[in-house]
């Protein structure tokens, strides 16, 4: 496949374009009060798998949102403990108390529930992280009655490291099968974690194969086979994206070395509700503008892959961290979700890709964790 260098290093022309962009977030935000307008009165029930309320921008509450479980109490338990940081926002320590008060009672009295959930093999690290979690919660009661905001919340991130260790352990098999189309390529079913050693430091990458199993695959193998050592920079600007991946030479993304062909992967987004991810069409083409992308673009530092803006299907090797510039992303919507594939998030050395600039380079690139999820096609 040929693509023009210049069309596809610039994977967001529009972002150029700002008439473009103003008639896209004019289109986006009377949609967004159309559906308001439908809406409005209508209840939303603790039951729902995510809060209403403000878009969530922490990496690592998103993914723990998108591990592919259904046992809703173990979700209340985080639901809970996410809602702590949005009470303290608005020093609601009261909303707090309560918030911790709901979270200790549902890991008492869910114990043996959310304990029968998970594989027999696995349950004796759940009880040792259920246990673990009892006393953690001591801890962050204690914190909040003295209305410590910084131990309070050092706590409830370890209450949240814990249960979504459980989580974890609750995910049983993979949850759908492939499109046959793509089947030829690596695929990730499961989770791999890769650091990303650059010139200004190293940050650490969650790639989710559960969402998105044909492009992590795609990064993951790229990682494995050391194809992005060395490679520079080629877009940074400040509040937006910072890009990379393109090989030297004229290829704008990997050929595999075995067969010399190019390989593009299908662009790839799971709607939260869906069974498995759309392939090939961007949301707005379908038509589908209140979709919600289990990994959608609301948070610092998110993974994806780079594309000709005209072809769903064009990306290969390059991808970009997206920096969050506010008017992209309002609060639930924004004008990247549906539009590119996100298949990871930074949740380490987020702060170092403020610092990388258009030149800087990748030293090494490795998977550090979760390499036996990736599969690789037969020879």
């Amino acid at each position: 496949m040929q693509f023009c260098g210049k069309r596809y290093k610039s994977m967001l022309p529009w972002r150029e374009n700002r008439a473009s962009l103003w008639a896209r977030l004019l289109k986006t935000t009377l949609l967004a009060l159309l559906l308001f307008n439908l809406f409005t009165g209508l209840s939303y029930a603790r039951e729902s798998i995510l809060p209403a309320g403000n878009a969530i921008t922490d990496a690592k509450a998103l993914l723990r949102y998108a591990l592919p479980i259904d046992n809703q109490k173990v979700r209340e338990i985080q639901i809970s403990l996410e809602d702590i940081s949005f009470q303290l926002r608005a020093k609601r320590w009261n909303g707090v108390t309560s918030d911790i008060s709901r979270a200790s009672l549902l890991v008492k009295t869910q114990f043996e529930g959310i304990l029968n959930d998970i594989p027999e093999e696995r349950q004796p690290r759940a009880q040792e992280l259920l246990t673990q979690m009892q006393g953690q919660i001591v801890s962050l009661q204690s914190a909040a009655e003295a209305q410590d905001k910084a131990q309070t919340l050092a706590a409830r991130d370890r209450l949240l490291h814990s249960i979504g260790q459980i989580e974890e352990l609750m995910v049983k098999e993979f949850p759908f099968e492939v499109p046959a189309e793509y089947s030829n390529r690596p695929l990730l079913k499961g989770r791999a974690t890769v650091e990303v050693t650059t010139s200004a430091g190293a940050v650490t990458v969650i790639v989710d194969g559960y969402s998105a199993p044909v492009t992590a695959g795609n990064f993951v193998d790229l990682v494995q086979r050391g194809f992005y050592d060395g490679l520079p920079f080629i877009r940074s600007e400040d509040f937006y994206v910072l890009q990379t991946g393109d090989p030297p030479g004229p290829d704008e993304g990997f050929i595999d070395p075995k067969t010399g062909v190019y390989r593009n992967v299908p662009l790839e987004v799971l709607v939260r509700g869906d069974e498995k991810p759309i392939y090939g069409s961007t949301l707005e083409d379908l038509g589908i503008y209140f979709a919600e992308p289990v990994l959608p673009f609301s948070a610092y530092g998110a993974v994806a892959m780079a594309r000709p803006e005209a072809e769903p299907d064009g990306g290969s090797s390059q991808f970009f961290f997206f920096l969050f510039e506010p008017e992209l992303t309002p609060a639930g919507l924004n004008l990247l979700d549906g539009r590119y594939a996100v298949f990871g998030y930074v949740v380490e050395g987020a702060e170092i890709l403020g610092k990388i600039k258009k030149g800087d380079k990748i030293i090494s690139a490795r998977v550090v964790q979760g390499a036996e999820n990736l599969v690789t096609p037969a020879a």
